[in-house]
């Protein structure tokens, strides 16, 4: 027996200081969403440490987790466990990712060791054993800087007070939607989760939050009008924290704009000077231009914003033909230059390389992180930002988690790509993602794309964040010409087949006046859409009467007649159909085009080469010499100097597809094709009627008013983002089951069960409340799904928030 401890010889005893551990262990069980307590035992005292990965006995088994924190005390009052095994002393989950998982699990009702399995990559051990290197110099500081040193540089002059400020235990909101016309303000919106407390989260507190925006003659739904009259759109503010003083002297870029205050270069908060002896040097790479965003009116102001640490949240529309990837580098350069951490997250690949070379050419040391890297190349660069190493991390979207240290800005581009939305549960989306960590962390929020989401236009409309847009003028100036299919008489005349014709004459000639000195990019819709049913005179979609959900024909006959259409979101039968636009009452199933798109281009422009680019082998670019490029959306590769016409093939097969987002995304697809063409002179060329409201979008170019359309029709439908709504998917026994035991909001409405697609023994059903439940919504079904696992039933139901289908 030990003098000391008065422990038996081989007995373990608790560490001196801070025994207990609060653990989050790997089991995927929704019941066993909580951390535990464990014992931490002496000789184990130095290496467990926040952060790390253990091995732990749970139910009679080892089991891996994250150490979250260590503690005097526990409430649990029988005898702890011991940790069995440090697996590595690295502290690879930190107190704001820890806390962001947890807010992140319970906003999609799942859990927190699911969203830790995403944000977490897994451990190689040889790259954990090497050493990271040492930080890059930081990026030059922007031409427009003041020559003054930047300790001595004014502060910005925008007035603000501590009123225009929401208070500590101000219970914010996510933003809301806007209310019908005549209608009077909604109650504040569902929240996003604030970090966790002390007794329910493992985690540390998240650190203190700046406010946004203030209020601004410009914004008339601002934080402090929306504030006061209940529809509160600002970020949550935890009871623990309290708002740091210089949080008084932050604001908008669109109130400095309207006010005619003078942006002056100010401080940054964190950063040391680089005259310091402990500070990294400045790179060699040439500083962020002068000039860096100047076509949008509020860029620069935007990119000062950046540059002196506020929280300015904005929602980008980028001009056709714009270098994007190079418009996003000078955003992160302006904040890497006073040594904040940036995060961009990218649909894909090929954009990821696009934006990493731009990159490159303004700062040193930028990490990239995809999942094609490999497990040991992926971990050890992950860690390079985990040890501060990095700065600025471009990547796909689980680098929404990645663990930057002081994080300054976070970045999207096109938050409607469905690649965004992540295949695992919980299924979060990067946009929301990103939203959160900005509210939590107090890091600036650009959006960026050549369309907008109503997501995002929800966002500008409730005044949690601003628009940067061009002007009308430099518009016209760089956007290309877009025809449709009867937008004037003379087509008519020229071209009578032409709005039936796959490819009409304003087609073929656009293409052959391009092919003189440009390549001609195709684009034809993806394959494998679920069939659908469209009017059989105008090619309209069939939706129901009753929830304007998409019709379908069940198959099979009754009574020797074949069984009428229903409705896939109610399921209510439509045996009576009559289209509202033009009256006819016969229907048509909508296919997809002909596989041989590209051999019949071929045939129709001989001596000009094709190239396709699809699932099979995606093109990231190609010359800029006359040629054909048939691509699948997603898959358009970029020409040198741009396309001199684009060609959007079977629009009425994209705009009729059987999903809530059908006229958004096909807005989106067009736009990201469009944006290719050369500027100036291009020309684009769409298959589809130009009475319809993406098309006119598309023609005019503007995104923000089809966004806004959209937004408000989905208000009045009651679907998102106007409303939170939930697919629970699953065999009709367990779905039936789970529906009946939950105690909705008073809000709450159940739509369904229909089957799902083709498979009868599956059904899907859609639950939806007012926004402002939205976090009670995501409460019952995680409680739901507890009561299932802790049941140990057999039959599975899957779980989906916000889905970005409902079908």
């Amino acid at each position: 027996m030990s003098a000391k401890t008065g422990a038996r010889r081989g007995e373990r005893v608790p560490a001196a200081e801070l025994p207990v551990a609060r653990i989050v262990v790997d089991v995927p069980l929704a019941h066993l969403d909580r951390p535990f307590d464990y014992a931490v035992p002496s000789e184990l005292d130095t290496t467990a440490v926040p952060g790390c990965r253990v091995r732990v006995r749970f139910a009679g088994q080892l089991v891996d987790g994250y150490l979250l924190e260590r503690a005097e005390t526990s409430d649990y009052e029988k005898k702890l466990a011991f940790i069995e095994k440090v697996v590595s002393p690295e502290p690879v989950l930190s107190p704001d990712i820890a806390a962001l998982a947890r807010a992140i699990a319970d906003r999609y009702a799942g859990g927190m060791i699911d969203v830790l399995r995403l944000a977490i990559p897994p451990r190689h051990a040889r790259a954990e054993a090497a050493a990271s290197g040492t930080p890059a110099p930081l990026p030059q500081v922007p031409a427009w800087v003041s020559a003054l040193p930047e300790a001595a540089a004014p502060a910005v002059d925008v007035p603000a007070t501590g009123d225009d400020l929401p208070q500590p235990d101000a219970r914010a909101s996510e933003p809301v939607a806007p209310p019908p016309t005549g209608a009077t303000a909604s109650a504040p919106a569902d929240p996003p989760p604030a970090s966790p407390s002390a007794p329910e989260a493992s985690a540390s507190p998240a650190s203190p939050v700046t406010p946004a925006f203030v209020a601004s003659p410009e914004s008339p739904a601002s934080v402090a009008s929306a504030e006061s009259s209940g529809a509160s759109v600002c970020s949550a503010v935890p009871e623990s924290s309290a708002l740091p003083a210089s949080s008084a002297s932050s604001g908008s870029v669109a109130s400095a704009e309207s006010s005619g205050a003078s942006v002056s270069p100010a401080a940054p908060e964190s950063p040391a000077s680089p005259a310091s002896p402990s500070a990294p040097g400045r790179s060699a790479l040439p500083p962020v231009p002068a000039d860096a965003w100047a076509r949008y009116p509020r860029g620069p102001k935007y990119l000062e914003a950046l540059r002196t640490g506020r929280p300015a949240h904005a929602v980008w529309q980028a001009l056709p033909s714009e270098d994007w990837p190079a418009r996003l580098a000078e955003a992160a350069a302006a904040v890497a230059s006073t040594g904040k951490g940036v995060v961009i997250v990218v649909p894909d690949h090929r954009d990821l390389a696009r934006v990493a070379e731009a990159c490159g050419r303004l700062i040193e040391g930028v990490v990239t992180l995809s999942a094609d890297l490999g497990p040991s190349e992926r971990y050890k660069r992950w860690l390079a930002v985990r040890r501060g190493v990095a700065r600025v991390v471009v990547g796909t979207r689980a680098t929404a988690f990645a663990p930057v240290e002081n994080p300054g800005l976070l970045v999207v581009w096109d938050d409607g790509d469905d690649l965004h939305v992540e295949q695992r549960s919980p299924y979060p989306n990067v946009r929301d993602v990103l939203v959160q960590r900005a509210h939590m962390s107090g890091a600036a929020l650009l959006i960026g794309g050549f369309a907008r989401t109503a997501e995002a236009q929800l966002l500008v409309e409730t005044g949690w964040a601003h628009e940067i847009v061009a002007s009308r003028e430099t518009l016209r100036a760089v956007a290309p010409r877009v025809v449709s299919v009867g937008d004037n008489e003379w087509q008519d005349v020229k071209d009578p087949a032409a709005r039936t014709a796959r490819l009409p004459s304003i087609a073929f000639d656009a293409a052959r006046f391009a092919l003189t000195d440009s390549p001609v990019l195709i684009q034809v819709p993806r394959r494998g859409y679920v069939p659908a049913l469209a009017c059989g005179q105008c090619r309209g979609p069939a939706r129901c009467r009753r929830c304007a959900g998409p019709l379908a024909l069940p198959g099979g006959t009754e009574d020797r007649l074949p069984k009428p259409a229903y409705c896939r979101w109610c399921a209510a039968t439509e045996a009576a159909f009559r289209c509202p636009t033009c009256g006819s009452r016969r229907l048509r199933g909508q296919i997809i085009g002909a596989r041989r798109t590209a051999e019949e281009l071929g045939r129709a422009f001989p001596g000009h080469p094709v190239r396709t680019s699809g699932a099979d082998e995606v093109l990231t670019k190609v010359p800029g010499k006359p040629a054909l490029v048939v691509a699948t959306p997603g898959a358009e590769p970029v020409a040198e100097g741009g396309y001199g016409a684009v060609l959007l093939l079977d629009g009425w097969a994209l705009l009729g597809r059987a999903d809530l987002r059908a006229s958004e995304e096909t807005l989106r697809r067009w736009m990201t094709a469009a944006g290719l063409v050369r500027p100036g002179n291009g020309r684009v060329v769409v298959i589809a009627d130009s009475a319809l409201t993406p098309v006119q979008a598309l023609v005019r170019w503007d995104p923000v008013w089809h966004a806004a359309t959209e937004l408000a029709a989905r208000t009045e439908l009651g679907f998102p983002p106007a409303v939170r709504m939930a697919t629970v998917d699953g065999t009709p026994d367990a779905v039936n089951a789970l529906l009946d035991e939950l105690h909705l909001p008073s809000t709450g409405e159940v739509l369904g069960p229909v089957p799902l697609g083709d498979d009868e023994t599956r059904e899907r059903a859609l639950v939806r409340v007012a926004r402002t439940e939205g976090r009670q919504l995501a409460a019952v079904l995680a409680e739901a799904q507890a009561v299932r696992t802790a049941r140990k039933e057999q039959e599975l139901v899957r779980i989906k928030l916000d889905p970005l289908e409902v079908l």
